[in-house]
């Protein structure tokens, strides 16, 4: 059994276990529902497995301690990507680091909930960065991360056809590594299409809202309109891989303006023959009329 194949068989004996028994690093724990029939339909095709997804979600994230701060030896992250001590870095992660809220669906408010508060924040009259240096304050972040996939591919050619249809279908931040080894691994990825913005901060262990509500309520309906967009490119993604419409490769802008040219003077060229045989096939009608009536 070749290095892909066993990667691959390991990797689809976890994904069989029941939905409620699966487990995973991300602070979902499962493969999400959105992606769970792209993911079942490209690990059921020849030369592909997935590694990792997100379907794409909303998240709203307190940053870790960063390098320098008060406290900077580090603290146990709650981002899922490890459980060493770590410094935050430019994204806020590590550092102790924290999820408020998450959602792989668009968001909506319950009656008589705030979004201050459906994000974990409370609300304050004070003045809550008080005299802190910046690299002491420890930010909350309001995200929108659209799909992110990988998948491990068995050879180049295999590599191909995925970033084709997931460059033709929106992603256009997705590339391969190690497209030279006999397995590339292909990332499907659009991050024009995430966004950020500050919008708390921590004091004291408490996460205190510092924008007010409409500007929140914006913020969510920009993140709703990006998660129909996500979805929008996730079934064309998806439709592109099943009709098979990748398998010739992705071209350059150079590459597919010589190749519209060609085709488009092989259809002129075709046009002709068939203006050409048409004439012909006038006259000889002509010809044998006159031919008749010159019997009689």
């Amino acid at each position: 059994m070749s290095n892909f194949h066993a990667r691959k068989s390991k990797i689809l004996s976890l994904l069989s276990v029941p939905p409620e028994e699966y487990d995973d690093l991300s602070p979902k724990g499962s493969i999400d529902t959105n992606i769970r029939e792209l993911i079942d339909e490209v690990n059921g095709r020849e030369g592909w497995v997935t590694t990792s997804s997100c379907g794409g979600r909303v998240a709203v994230f307190l940053e870790g301690r960063k390098a320098g701060s008060r406290g900077d030896e580090g603290e146990e992250n709650q981002d899922g990507d490890s459980g060493r001590k770590t410094i935050a870095g430019i994204g806020g992660k590590g550092g102790g680091g924290r999820w408020l809220y998450v959602s792989h669906d668009p968001v909506s408010l319950v009656k008589g909930e705030s979004w201050a508060e459906k994000f974990g924040m409370l609300r304050s009259s004070d003045d809550i960065r008080g005299d802190k240096k910046a690299e002491d304050v420890r930010f909350v972040r309001f995200k929108f991360e659209p799909m992110i996939l990988h998948i491990l591919t068995s050879s180049p050619t295999h590599a191909q056809t995925l970033l084709t249809a997931a460059l033709q279908s929106g992603f256009r931040e997705s590339g391969a590594l190690n497209l030279t080894s006999g397995c590339p691994m292909v990332g499907v990825r659009s991050m024009g299409l995430g966004m950020e913005s500050v919008v708390g901060v921590e004091r004291d262990g408490v996460c205190y809202c510092v924008v007010p509500e409409w500007q929140l309520r914006d913020l969510v309906g920009v993140a709703n309109a990006r998660f129909r967009e996500n979805e929008g490119r996730i079934a064309r993604f998806r439709g592109l891989l099943m009709e098979g419409k990748g398998k010739e490769g992705w071209e350059d802008g150079e590459s597919r303006a010589r190749r519209l040219r060609g085709e488009g003077l092989r259809r002129r060229e075709e046009m002709r023959r068939e203006r050409d045989m048409g004439d012909r096939e006038v006259q000889d009608d002509e010809g044998y009329e006159i031919d008749l009536f010159n019997g009689f």
